[in-house]
């Protein structure tokens, strides 16, 4: 058990490695860390993933910041309706579902398997956008015609994100950046700052509904010290960034994401 729990440990560090690298996946690889190997329900690990990630992000969005690669006018479109909708979704929708959402013939689906079902469906389809899809010309965003329909698209895709982080505890990033890169035009090392600044807002306002909520129970000293590790990969992965070509960190990005999506729904899927 203490062999485990020591791995688990290790792997987080990879959290921090990924978000510095990428500007997303953190949460990808902390829902599976915090259940696999520290056995955290599924329902406080979504909340504890955001924690874990908007941290970790608000130290990389300041870094960011700093070499300006954050596009502040597209983050304050993106980030108000992703912020109102991952508050509410944590503090309403999640509470509502119920313990058992399907029992049919002998199969059960619980909320907290219907959960990472979702989380793993959401992370295959944003793999495959990111594989599919070829980085388009690139654009400042003051070059950008922000028309009607180009905000409101952007809007959309905003409040759905919203609602995702709020349902699986990722902080979206995997489809932040295939969003900023794809609708908002920018290239893939500004998109990556840009994703780190959103995900940090919106991560720690939608914890808040998680601290309201009596039926949760946190660790706080086990949850800050599995974060500190986690910014320990963050020091690594953020010099490492500038460095990696960006066709190689889409590509990889979308290959990682990918395989942990298929593992995912593979062993859910069997367990039914």
């Amino acid at each position: 058990m203490e062999g485990i729990v020591l791995i688990g440990y290790i792997a987080a560090v990879f959290i921090g490695l990924v978000v510095g690298l990428t500007g997303a996946g953190g949460s990808i690889l902390a829902l599976p860390i915090l259940t696999y190997f520290f056995g955290v329900p599924v329902e406080l690990a979504t909340g504890y993933s955001l924690f874990v990630v908007g941290w970790v992000a608000a130290v990389g969005a300041l870094r960011n910041g700093q070499k300006g690669n954050i596009d502040y006018k597209i983050a304050m479109v993106f980030a108000p309706p992703t912020i109102a909708a991952v508050y509410f979704t944590r503090k309403i929708i999640v509470p509502a579902i119920p313990e058992t959402i399907v029992q049919c013939q002998g199969v059960s689906l619980s909320k907290d398997l219907g959960i990472m079902l979702l989380f793993a469906v959401v992370m295959l389809f944003a793999a495959i956008s990111m594989l599919r899809k070829k980085t388009q010309n690139t654009l400042d965003s003051s070059d950008l015609q922000w028309d009607v329909a180009r905000v409101l698209k952007v809007v959309t895709e905003a409040t759905v994100v919203g609602v995702l982080t709020g349902l699986v505890g990722a902080g979206g990033g995997f489809i932040i950046v295939p969003a900023l890169v794809l609708l908002a035009k920018l290239p893939i090392h500004r998109a990556v700052g840009t994703s780190m600044f959103i995900i940090a807002s919106k991560s720690l306002i939608g914890f808040l509904g998680d601290v309201t909520n009596p039926s949760l129970t946190i660790d706080w000293t086990f949850l800050i010290g599995f974060t500190f590790i986690a910014m320990l990969g963050l020091a690594v992965g953020l010099p490492f960034s500038a460095k990696v070509p960006a066709p190689k960190l889409k590509k990889g990005f979308g290959v990682f994401v990918l395989v942990m999506a298929v593992f995912i729904l593979i062993d859910k899927i069997s367990s039914l």
